[in-house]
């Protein structure tokens, strides 16, 4: 399974879904905007204008959306 988040430094809901995450014991993936603009564009390409964007095999989830990340670990753990 791969996790991916894409932040910034001092983003709010980017530190609570890293946390979250954490609390969860998945291994993720942190993709800082702000160090590698290139990832800001990767973000502008799926659709979204700013972060926390958290991609679950590929699927991403913009924002702090708990249940649905955990939804699609679920997914992700059964294939």
């Amino acid at each position: 399974m791969e996790v991916i988040v894409y932040s910034k430094p001092h983003c709010m809901e980017c530190n609570l879904v890293k946390r979250f995450l954490k609390d969860h014991q998945v291994s993720f993936e942190v993709r800082d905007c702000n160090s590698r603009p290139e990832y800001l564009e990767e973000v502008k390409e799926m659709g979204f204008l700013g972060v926390p964007v958290t991609l679950v095999n590929g699927e991403p989830i913009h924002g702090l959306q708990p249940a649905e990340i955990l939804k699609q670990l679920e997914k992700a753990s059964r294939t």
